[in-house]
């Protein structure tokens, strides 16, 4: 209970364990639950898609406070399937509030929750591969430079890919390419013989199997039809495959380029994606938006900038960003890895621990700030 108020929980929500002490009544199915009027309630995504009007209508109506919780989600990617939900006016009219999983625009009554930093130290196959770090940097010579992995689609994702090919190095990467449709975007243009190359279809690449987690090593994805566009789904059974870490494609490069979900928007979403190399003790450089090192580094994660120019977090034009870190990839490239590799390990140890001891502190905050989301918007 929150002063007067009962907090009535989905169960199925991200952060339902976090604020289950203080539940007073909870739910899975809200079809089978019976309204208590003046009480709190969280939703997750589930819900909303499932029960949209009724829960709009609780918001409406005055009675009740309700919270939409998508930490899976954040900063653009939650605003668009708000507004695809049709209730981005009872967020800003402070009727509906949000739990995101990562920064929104002011106008966004809301609460962050690092959703996929606390989510990647949940599975005890991931806690058994960070232990290999040692084998990361005992390696010599690895057959790959780096690890650029790619799920869906993105504009920058694509550039990259396509800059890549052009320079002659995407061979030397391990990587991956989950979704072959093309990236029209205002913000990455990219001619070649007058093709505009982010029109066109890129290659369905998955991992080589023996890298793959065992979970899905048997999953068999055939290149199909060119309008066989997106497989992510179809490699990982329709389940977050991707949450799971294996050693050995880290093992096998020297560094990670992580491509992020956000790169147009001035607000840093953290993912699974950062977590990764973050959990596994590797090397990165991230391509996403502007100003997202500079947050790693107030959550008090450390960076690479002493072996690496990372003044490119501070280039506001997106392609312009993109073209100075595929202008850092190719000089690495260049370099003698081994020692660059050698250079890094400081860090990655001092990471590997930190998001140990900060996974715990962000779920033990967590509840204070849902408090005060609630207070201040009552």
């Amino acid at each position: 209970m929150l002063g007067n108020r009962k907090l009535v929980i989905d169960t199925l929500s991200e952060v339902y364990n976090q604020l289950q002490p203080w539940s007073d009544a909870e739910f899975w199915d809200f079809n089978l639950h019976e309204s208590i009027p003046g009480s709190i309630y969280l939703f997750g995504r589930q819900q909303f898609l499932d029960h949209r009007q009724r829960i709009i209508d609780m918001a409406n109506s005055g009675e009740y406070v309700v919270v939409f919780c998508n930490a899976a989600e954040g900063s653009w990617t939650l605003q668009t399937q708000v507004q695809m939900l049709g209730f981005e006016d009872l967020i800003i009219a402070g009727k509906i509030l949000l739990i995101s999983g990562g920064e929104q625009q002011t106008d966004y009554p809301y609460v962050q929750y690092d959703h996929f930093l606390c989510e990647i130290l949940k599975y005890e196959e991931n806690l058994a591969e960070m232990t290999r770090i040692d084998e990361i940097f005992d390696r010599e010579s690895k057959p790959y430079k780096f690890l650029f992995l790619n799920g869906r689609a993105r504009p920058h994702r694509k550039y990259l890919y396509e800059r890549f090919q052009q320079l002659g190095i995407l061979e030397q990467s391990l990587w991956t390419m989950l979704d072959t449709r093309p990236c029209i975007s205002r913000g990455f243009v990219l001619p070649d013989n007058g093709v505009n190359l982010m029109a066109t279809n890129s290659e369905l690449r998955c991992l080589p199997k023996h890298y793959e987690v065992p979970l899905y090593k048997e999953t068999t994805i055939s290149p199909g039809p060119v309008n066989r566009t997106f497989v992510k789904n179809e490699l990982f059974d329709n389940t977050w495959g991707e949450i799971y870490l294996r050693a050995e494609p880290y093992i096998d490069t020297y560094f990670s380029l992580v491509t992020e979900t956000v790169v147009e928007q001035s607000w840093p979403f953290r993912t699974e994606k950062i977590a990764k190399p973050l959990m596994m003790g590797h090397p990165f450089i991230v391509a996403t938006s502007p100003g997202y090192y500079q947050d790693l580094h107030r959550l008090g994660f450390k960076t690479f900038g002493h072996v690496i120019d990372e003044s490119f977090d501070t280039i506001e034009h997106h392609q312009d960003r993109m073209d100075r870190i595929i202008a850092i990839v190719q000089d690495l490239c260049q370099q003698d890895l081994d020692s660059f590799q050698k250079e890094c390990y400081t860090v990655c140890k001092y990471n590997q621990q930190h998001l140990q001891e900060l996974v715990p502190q962000i779920k033990a905050e967590f509840p204070e700030k849902f408090f005060k989301l609630i207070t201040q918007h009552e």
